[in-house]
């Protein structure tokens, strides 16, 4: 049975196809697009998801599902706009003429996609909610046979945050906080008004967070929300604007936090980064406290997670940590991509009622490795045809060796291998790698690889084996999501002097693994076991046999604004515009200074 599973139309427009309950393919549009969070409907992942399983024009698709319902959707857009009316017309104006010439008619769409490509549908159009999509995103996939789910985001239809239990192949949403109360808007309006982008930004709010201190968490739990011992709360909407207006914060937010917005790429002043620290805290503080009661009204002792909020790995290593819960799993793909997977899944399991079991320790996502692969022939034909010289490294062990060996030597490396990764996250192999000892390489790659703000940290790919001789983790952690610190003996005492000036305290070297350590002598962390992922494994031991430091610098394949690569086109083309050394694709490397000068392909 093949069911494909979509998301799309407001952000990371994704595909998902599941084959009798196996997690055959996923990708997000914006891959095949090159657009940053494409939300168009997703027909290039769609038609990657059924060439991956081997299907063709002429051939049945048993379902279909999305990820929403979008006449619920609707109703709740068209109860806030008159509610709030007339204040909320020119939003008004601009969001309903796109629900009435698209939005509206996602069933016909889909059935006019498929019918393009020559795919029937033998069932139904199934329209799960969002937070079912995202409740089943979490739990089906997860390693456990029965465990309390959380899903925290902006909001579905009119959840914004869910608390439910998963049992079998079975799911049941218990309590749900409504829209306009949110914690998902709740950190996007501080991500507003700290001149970072809604819905990419939030990123850049939590790395910012640990410069700053909580000054204003106090105002923030006094003025903005009235917040409940179970975690839920209400916000006083006086100080936002995104139920009638087109900001997502009022004038009397503004007049609460000492002024207005900062304006995007303007200096980051002390104000944003304690803004930055107190709704970070906030975050934390409500996530603790939804998880707290989820495991009383569940009885579960392991949870799963979902939505965007899950993202937020300052928030999930404090949940590890100080949480009730003894395990946790957290869906790779949290937010809306991930949605189409959980509409997939739940259309297999709930609807169809196929049996599901779990063993308590090995999840299904395989390692989050469900996009496109490039074999060493298409490698091959791409660079002769181009004419790009490279060279073949022979065996595993010598391509290990030779990668690790110029790590080591400080250079960047650019590497493609394998199949790309579904979610947000590069896991290594669609991958940036350096060499984490160094104390300038955090400046090198922010400025001259990745274009992007220097505040920002970067991860540490770190042997399984090895990660509690770095890291305060006591367990696995292959897709990313904790944030851990440094353990006390890599960790250096900080400059004081340096405390106020933000540029000073990003070179700053904290540790003996300084390009990985953030201010606050934290890791996001990134374990490789050799059985999830045998070739970047090989990489860092390899780097451990040469240097005695097993584990590496770790960011995705990609400059600002641009999405992870996807092919061996992507990867060349971001590899010549960025200060990268070398570029692995495949069984090949090439040297930048062996390359013809690069110049820009026409547009158009």
């Amino acid at each position: 049975m093949n069911i494909i599973g979509i998301s799309a139309y407001y952000h990371d427009a994704a595909a998902c196809l599941v084959q009798d309950g196996r997690i055959v393919a996923a990708a997000q549009e914006e891959r095949f697009t090159r657009k940053k969070h494409d939300a168009s409907f997703p027909i290039n992942a769609i038609r990657y998801c059924l060439a991956e399983a081997g299907l063709r024009s002429g051939d049945m698709l048993d379902a279909v599902a999305f990820y929403e319902k979008p006449v619920l959707k609707f109703s709740r857009i068209l109860e806030t706009y008159f509610s709030t009316a007339p204040r909320g017309l020119a939003s008004f104006l601009m969001s309903i003429p796109l629900w009435m010439r698209q939005k509206l008619w996602i069933p016909l769409e889909i059935e006019k996609q498929f019918d393009q490509l020559g795919i029937r549908i033998r069932d139904e159009v199934y329209f799960p909610e969002h937070h079912e999509s995202h409740a089943a995103s979490a739990f089906f996939p997860s390693p456990f046979q029965e465990a309390a789910i959380l899903t925290l985001d902006g909001t579905g239809e009119w959840a914004t945050s869910t608390v439910g239990v998963g049992k079998g192949n079975q799911i049941q949403i218990l309590k749900e906080m409504r829209f306009p109360h949110s914690l998902g808007l709740l950190y996007s309006a501080f991500t507003y008004f700290t001149g970072f982008r809604v819905n990419s930004g939030e990123y850049k709010l939590m790395g910012l967070a640990p410069f700053g201190k909580p000054v204003y968490k106090q105002h923030i739990l006094d003025h903005l929300l009235d917040l409940k011992a179970d975690g839920s709360f209400r916000l006083n909407m006086g100080y936002f604007g995104y139920l009638d207006g087109l900001k997502m914060t009022s004038k009397r937010f503004e007049d609460l936090f000492d002024g207005p917005p900062r304006q995007p790429e303007s200096a980051i002043s002390e104000r944003e980064m304690n803004l930055a620290r107190s709704i970070q805290e906030v975050t934390e503080e409500i996530v603790l406290k939804i998880a707290s009661y989820a495991r009383n009204i569940t009885g579960c002792e392991v949870a799963c997670m979902a939505g965007g909020v899950a993202l937020n790995g300052v928030a999930n290593g404090r949940l590890l940590r100080e949480g009730p819960f003894k395990d946790i799993w957290i869906q790779p793909a949290a937010g809306d991509a991930g949605g189409a997977l959980g509409a997939a899944l739940s259309v297999w399991y709930t609807c169809k009622n196929q049996p599901r079991t779990a063993d308590g320790r090995h999840d299904r996502m395989q390692g989050a490795f469900l996009g496109p692969q490039f074999d060493d022939d298409q490698i091959g034909e791409f660079l002769a045809h181009h004419g790009y010289p490279s060279h073949i490294l022979q065996g595993d062990a010598e391509r290990a060796r030779r990668i690790a060996e110029r790590i080591a030597e400080g250079a960047v490396i650019g590497c493609v291998q394998g199949r790309m990764e579904f979610g947000p996250r590069a896991l290594g192999n669609r991958s940036i790698l350096g060499d984490a000892r160094s104390p300038t390489m955090q400046s090198i790659m922010n400025q001259k690889i990745k274009h992007r703000e220097s505040f920002r940290p970067f991860a540490p790919a770190c042997l399984e084996e090895r990660a509690a001789a770095f890291f305060e983790l006591d367990r696995p952690s292959p897709y990313m999501q904790y944030v851990a610190l440094v353990r006390a003996e890599h960790r250096y005492p900080e400059d004081q002097q340096t405390a106020h000036d933000l540029g000073e305290r990003i070179r700053q070297v904290r540790s003996d693994i300084p390009a990985v350590t953030h201010v606050d002598g934290s890791a996001r962390v990134q374990t490789v076991s050799f059985e999830s992922n045998p070739f970047f494994y090989g990489i860092i031991k390899a780097f451990e046999e040469r240097t005695g430091v097993g584990l590496l610098i770790n960011t995705s394949f990609n400059v600002r604004g641009e999405p992870i690569v996807c092919t061996p086109e992507d990867a060349y083309r971001c590899f010549m515009r960025t200060g990268m050394d070398c570029l692995v694709l495949g069984s090949r490397i090439l040297y930048k200074a062996e390359q013809p000068a690069w110049q820009e392909p026409m547009k158009g």
